[in-house]
Parts: structure tokens; C-alpha cells; sequence
């Protein structure tokens, strides 16, 4: 059998294939399992999950499921373990922190697996350039572009040469929604003294995803303060989002001017040579032989997302160890079309409109759909909400209505003709609207 880490897609593609659970469920919960290993012989496989909470639920919500596709997938059961970075070794957390566990393939983000080409030049210089001389070179560095073409590549990358160089340097990595899903844990569990000190006494603090953490005022609120500690106390600050600074409409001046402080770099989709360079980079990690004209039939038909080329090489690969079905045109078109149907925006529902919603203004979505909560600090959300799910669904205004705790449709009817209106004169509503709305999308 090949690597746990192709296993493991093949199990992903199973739940998404099989829809044994929402789009949202899948994003929010399996795909940000990292696979660290399947021991055939005591039938357990272990996985690594973001923190104790994500684990929990796991435990309480989908082991069954995750049972059922074992059985599916390698026609056996396994008992599973699941893992938080803060429980494994020295070891294992430098592999948690190259992001890929995959021991057969070898395969780690690091500079020497990442294709240069104009596209990303100069963002991978100025890496590479942090890399050597952490704190020295550009801080903050702060790497925007489109989901799919490197930036958590590069960020790792980073991470693993200062780990190399310098081993007594900390280094965090954290998205930004989890950064904020950390705090809310810390408050709710009386440890924010300890939040901040694992924040503010770090070396490297390599943030993706960044703007997440628009409009959450808390979160913002926090991460300026260890921003401030981190950069007075030069230590090196690496962050990533889809788009600049400057069109991050819900982040607050103070955190703009200072993202905007350091180097910013820009990382475009990789022309066609750079396409063809990736795929057989990847095929050979993989070991995986593929012809000339499949490596470019695969470039010709992806253009814009590097994780989707790396996908078809991966889902290639799968179907050859568990069928030994040699890779044509034929078998990648339909890989392709496996993989875009996958990748596929999942279908923006109530409830993930409602949950960023309360994500950015940090109150809770049952307060939002509640005909009860009638606080002071939940009408505004609970009106954008309204506003948002009219904008973005077919759904009438009746049924707008019953998602919102059975309000009558005169009621969201008024309340969308409001939204409107003020967003016409207040253009931080009308920001902090289009920015969640972008949010909703891209997750």
C-alpha cells in the first residue's frame, strides 16, 4: 500500500462522494485532520487535529462515520487516536509543523520542494530571505493571493529553515479563525494570562489566513497587543490572506498600518511551464510515473489553483495502488473532474451565513435565528444576517422568515429595504457586509 497521506484522501473523497455529511460539516471538521499514521499490524490509525475541542467533537460526532469509511476504504476496521500538536514529540512536531506526515513519500513544504516561477518570484525570495535572517530581513512580511497557489507552502517553508537553523527559536503557526477560536477558549476557561504568554513569547508567529480575524473586535483587540510585543521585542511576523491590507475593509486602522508596515508580496496563478514543473515534481515525490502529454493535459485543464493540480497527481496515485490502473488522458480528465466537482464551493446555507456572521461580531449564532434574544448587541448582526441570507439563497422572504425564528416576512422584508438603505451612507457597513460576505465565500 502507498502513504497513510494517500489513504487518507481516498477516505476524504469517500465522505464527499458518499455525502454522509454537509459540505460545511466536512470543511469545519474532517478536512482539517492531518493523517500521521496507520499501523496495519494493531489496526489503529492515528490523527492529528487542530486542538482538544476539534477533538472532542470528532469523538462525539463522526468516529462512527470515520469507522464506516475505514471499512469502505481498506476493507478492515481501525480503532482511531486522535492527536493535538501540544500532546506529540519533538519529532512528530516538526513534521506536524512541515504539514505532511506522509513518511513514504517524503514530502515536506519546504523552499527546495517549492517551483519557482514568475508568478511567485518574488514572494519566494522574500521567504527565503526571512528564512536566513529572521527579524533582520523584512518584518512583518505579509504574502497575499488567491486560495491554492503556495502561500501556507511558503509559510511552512519558512518554519522548517528557522527550525533547521535555528533550533532554539519557537515557532507558532495558526490560521486565523483558529487564533480566534483560542481566545473565546481562553476566556471561557479563565487562561488568557496563558494565551498571551504562548503568543508573546514566541520567536516566529507565521499567521495564515488572516483576515479572518476582520471585524472580530476582541480578536482584533488581542492580536494588536501581540503584534506590538512580537515587533518591539523584534521577532519575526509572517501573515498570508487572499488580498491586501487594504482590502480587508473590516480590519481596524491600527492593525492595517502596521500589516502594511513591513514588505508586502503578491503571488500570482503559474503560467503553463510552471504548471508542468509542478506536476512532475509532485509525481516524482510520489512515484508516480507520468507521461508528457498527461502532465500537460493536467496543466491545460487547471490553470489558476496549485492544491488541485497537486489533487489529480494525488488521486492518480490512489487509483494506481488500489486498482493499478496506469494514468492516461482518459483516467485524468476524469480525476479532473473529480477533483472540481469536490473542490466545488459548497452551497451557501442559513447556518454557515449565520455562524460567520456571529464569528465576526462575536456573539452566538442561536441568539442571531432567536425570536426570544432581543439584546441590544444582537440586532445588528441578526439584521446583516437577514440581509446577507436574502442576498445570497433563492429563499423567499417567508421562508427568510422561519430561519429567523418564525418572523413574519413583512418583518425581513423591512429589515433587508434597511440594510439597503443605511449601507448607502455608512460605508464601514457597507465594508464590514462585503467583507463577510467575501468571508462566507471563500470558506
Amino acid at each position: 500500500m502507498g502513504s497513510f497521506d494517500e489513504g487518507w484522501q481516498v477516505i476524504c473523497d469517500y465522505f464527499c462522494k458518499e455525502k454522509k455529511i454537509t459540505d460545511v460539516a466536512y470543511k469545519t471538521w474532517i478536512s482539517r485532520i492531518e493523517p500521521v499514521n496507520i499501523d496495519f499490524e494493531n489496526s489503529e490509525i492515528v490523527l492529528m487535529v487542530p486542538n482538544d475541542f476539534h477533538r472532542q467533537t470528532l469523538m462525539r460526532c463522526y468516529l462512527s462515520m470515520l469507522e464506516e469509511a475505514y471499512k469502505a476504504v481498506f476493507g478492515t476496521t481501525f480503532e482511531t487516536k486522535f492527536i493535538i500538536p501540544d500532546e506529540v514529540d519533538k519529532k512528530e512536531k516538526e513534521k506536524f509543523l512541515s504539514n505532511e506526515q506522509s513518511a513514504d513519500a517524503g514530502y515536506e513544504f519546504t523552499f527546495d520542494t517549492f517551483i519557482v516561477g514568475q508568478s511567485n518570484k518574488f514572494a519566494h525570495a522574500a521567504c527565503l530571505a526571512v528564512a536566513q535572517n529572521p527579524a533582520g530581513a523584512y518584518n512583518p512580511l505579509f504574502l497575499y493571493g488567491n486560495s491554492g497557489l503556495g502561500k501556507t507552502h511558503l509559510l511552512y517553508a519558512i518554519g522548517n529553515d528557522i527550525k533547521n537553523n535555528y533550533p532554539d527559536k519557537k515557532i507558532i503557526y495558526i490560521k486565523g479563525d483558529d487564533f480566534t477560536n483560542e481566545l473565546i477558549e481562553s476566556i471561557r476557561m479563565a487562561t488568557a494570562s496563558e494565551f498571551r504568554q504562548k503568543y508573546r513569547q514566541t520567536d516566529v508567529l507565521l499567521v495564515d489566513d488572516v483576515q479572518f480575524i476582520g471585524g472580530k473586535e476582541r480578536t482584533q483587540e488581542e492580536f494588536f497587543h501581540t503584534f506590538n510585543s512580537l515587533f518591539e521585542a523584534k521577532k519575526q511576523i509572517v501573515l498570508t490572506s487572499d488580498r491586501p491590507p487594504k482590502e480587508i475593509k473590516t480590519l481596524e486602522d491600527r492593525l492595517r498600518t502596521r500589516f502594511e508596515s513591513g514588505l508586502i508580496a503578491d503571488i500570482q496563478p503559474p503560467d503553463l511551464e510552471t504548471r508542468i514543473a509542478i506536476i512532475k515534481r509532485k509525481s516524482e515525490i510520489l512515484g508516480l510515473n507520468l507521461d508528457d502529454d498527461v502532465c500537460e493535459c493536467i496543466a491545460q485543464k487547471l490553470k489558476s489553483n496549485i492544491r488541485q493540480l497537486e489533487g489529480v497527481v494525488k488521486k492518480l496515485k490512489a487509483r494506481f495502488y488500489l486498482t493499478g490502473e496506469i494514468p492516461t488522458i482518459t483516467t485524468v480528465t476524469e480525476a479532473i473532474s473529480d477533483i472540481l466537482n469536490n473542490e466545488a464551493p459548497p452551497e451557501l446555507t442559513v447556518e454557515k451565513i449565520i455562524d460567520e456572521v456571529a464569528r465576526t461580531f462575536g456573539v452566538e449564532a442561536d441568539d442571531i435565528k432567536s425570536q426570544k434574544s432581543r439584546r441590544a448587541n444582537i440586532n445588528k448582526p441578526r439584521q446583516i444576517a437577514i440581509f446577507i441570507v436574502r442576498e445570497l439563497t433563492s429563499l423567499s422572504m417567508e421562508a427568510v422568515g422561519k430561519e429567523f425564528g418564525g418572523r413574519h416576512y413583512s418583518t425581513i422584508v423591512y429589515t433587508v429595504q434597511q440594510v439597503e438603505k443605511n449601507m448607502k451612507t455608512d460605508s464601514l457597513l457597507r465594508e464590514t457586509v462585503e467583507d463577510i460576505i467575501k468571508n462566507i465565500r471563500d470558506r
